[in-house]
């Protein structure tokens, strides 16, 4: 007996990014893109140095439904040939969680096709198995702008939080540190440019909470000794030095804890998914890493690092070979967590 293949469009509008993505895929198959469409909006909030929330869901509204036509043209479907609709309903920024969801929301009800409500967490935390027929167990590590979280999973749907940032994430403090540093927004990828000419061992930063025996993370305190340094030295730095000593100690916090999760949970296997995965330097300490224990790992392809809807899209695939639905009159969930 054929599995049965079903056919989904999802939105991701938590942020600054408008997605779209077409999805086909069936049990015990690997999933097939058919269409990823993504609207950056970097440009628009850089002169801010940050995302302005009404900047941000007014774009949304203006760029969606052009998106939503692109991805049809792209996978060569019609809108009444999908099976389920999907978009991200949290955590995120509310006014634009709510452009993505009620769009979503509206062209179920149009077409009385199923209405998934995906974790954009969760959406990160699958990425790094979109091509493969299965999710296994493992030990996953998200980190991005917004979240640093450490999950056991068991498989898709059975999460066990391990370990969770307790103030910044890092890549906020990614953002700040280059705030600091005169570095355009975002910073996280400015530092990693600027990080590769600097000498990572210039700077002793603090790893803070690495030695604790708990999971958690905190990056304030190292944010902050970045920010006494400058002021210490008052001009005679070296913006490359500082930050690659900051990059050194952010990468070392987040390598040695994944490591110490997957030991404690007893697995063998350990993923990376969220825009701070894009960096290559953290990519190579992992691989290094992992490879001197004998683990393995899965890293979420670059497309599929930064906010898109392709990951929404594998998410809600699962939930709905599942048979699971989510009500139309369900609500946006700003601060929703995974676990």
């Amino acid at each position: 007996m054929n599995p049965r293949v079903a056919l989904l469009l999802a939105i991701e509008s938590s942020c600054d990014e408008t997605a779209v993505a077409i999805l086909r895929g069936a049990s015990g198959q690997a999933a097939e893109v058919l269409a990823s469409e993504v609207s950056s909006q970097i440009a628009l909030h850089r002169e801010h140095g940050g995302v302005v929330p009404e900047l941000a869901s007014r774009n949304h509204s203006l760029h969606l439904r052009g998106l939503v036509e692109k991805a049809l043209r792209d996978a060569g479907v019609e809108m009444g040939e999908i099976d389920a609709f999907a978009a991200t309903t949290g955590p995120g920024l509310a006014s634009s969680l709510l452009i993505g969801s009620t769009a979503a929301k509206g062209m179920a009800c149009a077409l009385n096709r199923p209405f998934l409500g995906i974790n954009h967490l969760e959406g990160h935390l699958l990425s790094p198995f979109l091509d493969l027929t299965s999710v296994p167990p493992h030990v996953a590590l998200i980190v991005s702008g917004g979240h640093t979280l450490l999950l056991d999973v068991e498989g898709p749907g059975v999460y066990r939080k391990l370990g969770s940032t307790r103030d910044d994430a890092a890549g906020e403090a990614y953002d700040k540190v280059g705030k600091m540093l005169g570095l355009p927004y975002p910073g996280g990828p400015e530092i990693e440019k600027i990080a590769l000419t600097g000498n990572p061992f210039a700077y002793d930063f603090p790893r803070s909470m690495l030695h604790e025996p708990h999971l958690d993370f905190s990056f304030s305190g190292l944010k902050t000794a970045v920010l006494y340094t400058l002021q210490r030295e008052s001009g005679k730095f070296s913006v490359a030095d500082v930050a690659a000593s900051f990059q050194q100690a952010v990468i070392e916090i987040l390598v040695r804890k994944t490591l110490r999760a997957a030991q404690q949970a007893e697995r063998q296997h350990i993923a990376l998914s969220g825009g701070v995965s894009l960096n290559r330097a953290l990519r190579t300490a992992f691989h290094a890493a992992v490879e001197g224990e004998g683990m393995k790992i899965s890293v979420a392809p670059p497309e599929l690092c930064t906010d898109n809807a392709a990951m929404i899209a594998f998410a809600a695939l699962l939930r709905h070979l599942a048979g699971e639905c989510s009500p139309l009159d369900g609500d946006i969930h700003p601060n929703l967590p995974l676990v």
